[in-house]
């Protein structure tokens, strides 16, 4: 079937940063928490961060298809609410199959999201990994039956080691103009330059146009420690699991310091401190940052099982590391430092 008429992005897609939102579970049952899962997209969209929904950092891979919908749902019914009406949401949809992830990705139009992104299955990644012609042809057509645009995730960690190259993804942006960017969780900032260098340009826009004009192809980093250079490197910031208004200040600046040098100096400053801070962090992965949600706000919880919660000494030690402690520190920082004076938010 294709779903290309069902629905089109309403929502303009920007660059910027996007913070991928938590599911959160009640802890007996392990059912749905929608109540704490709307405050805190709302959260995040108030500190001007996009919210990505049923990503890694969601346990996509643990829910339904039919929880998916009712996050989806539930989000926008929420940002609707807070009057932040033109929030665009963008919904991981990947699966197992192409044919599931078409699926997904209809759905999910369907329940209101603006842009859904796209992981590959590591299931056969033995298979998959080196197989060119294959992996192309997973996100040719995804991006062709998908009725909403289609950001590419490339995250080797969480889909069996599958690390799509450089010449791949420029090829996916030239070839489908349904596609709409990458999200990049290798790490790997040469592929980014690469990438960037080549669709960041007016020739590539007005050469390849997309079909959606609201989403043109972003180039994103999948951590914060690079938003500076990327800034540059004309990337386009990062979706990250930090999501703050200290990282919102952060791409500003770098943005703001590619015309005018004299902010460069703060920039740096920031980008030391949250890069730092994104490190340590991450290597508690979920429960980590659930962990830190609780710690500051009084929700998180935990994991859904299998995934294990974080050992109670292991929390700890990540609440009073000197590097999360910096980014709190920073977040309360009056308006004087650069930072306007905040409730402090790690997501």
């Amino acid at each position: 079937m294709d779903f290309t008429l069902l629905a089109t992005a309403s929502r303009p897609l920007k660059p910027g940063v996007f913070a991928p939102i938590p599911t959160f579970f009640f802890p007996d049952t392990e059912d749905l928490d929608i109540p704490t899962f709307q405050a805190h997209v709302v959260r995040i969209a108030s500190a001007g961060v996009g919210p990505l929904i049923a990503g890694s950092m969601g346990e996509a891979i643990h829910l339904s298809r039919s929880e998916r919908q009712v996050l989806v749902r539930a989000a926008r019914n929420a940002l609707d609410a807070a009057g932040l009406t033109t929030v665009p949401l963008i919904v991981g949809t990947g699966a197992a199959s192409t044919r599931e992830t078409v699926e997904l990705t209809a759905e999910a139009a369907k329940a209101g999201a603006d842009y859904a992104i796209v992981i590959a299955s590591g299931y056969f990644a033995g298979v998959l990994a080196g197989n060119y012609t294959a992996l192309k042809a997973f996100w040719v057509e995804v991006a062709q039956k998908s009725p909403i645009p289609v950001m590419i995730y490339n995250y080797p960690g969480a889909s069996g080691g599958i690390d799509l190259d450089s010449d791949l993804i420029v090829e996916l942006a030239t070839e489908c103009p349904n596609i709409c960017g990458v999200k990049l969780t290798c790490g790997n900032v040469g592929k980014l330059t690469r990438i960037a260098d080549t669709v960041s340009g007016v020739a590539f826009t007005s050469t390849y146009p997309r079909k959606n004009p609201l989403a043109p192809f972003l180039v994103l980093g999948g951590f914060i420690d690079f938003i500076t250079p990327s800034s540059f490197a004309n990337g386009h910031g990062a979706i990250t699991g930090l999501g703050n208004h200290a990282i919102r200040k952060l791409f500003e600046l770098s943005e703001a310091a590619t015309d005018d040098l004299s902010v460069l100096p703060e920039a740096q400053r920031l980008q030391g401190i949250i890069g730092r801070a994104d490190y340590t962090i991450a290597k508690a992965s979920i429960a980590g940052t659930k962990f830190l949600l609780e710690k500051l706000y009084g929700y998180g919880g935990t994991t859904r099982k299998p995934l294990p919660p974080i050992a109670p000494a292991a929390a700890q030690a990540l609440w009073e590391h000197p590097h999360t402690q910096a980014l709190v520190m920073l977040e309360l920082c009056d308006s004087q430092n650069g930072i306007s004076t905040v409730k402090h938010e790690v997501g």
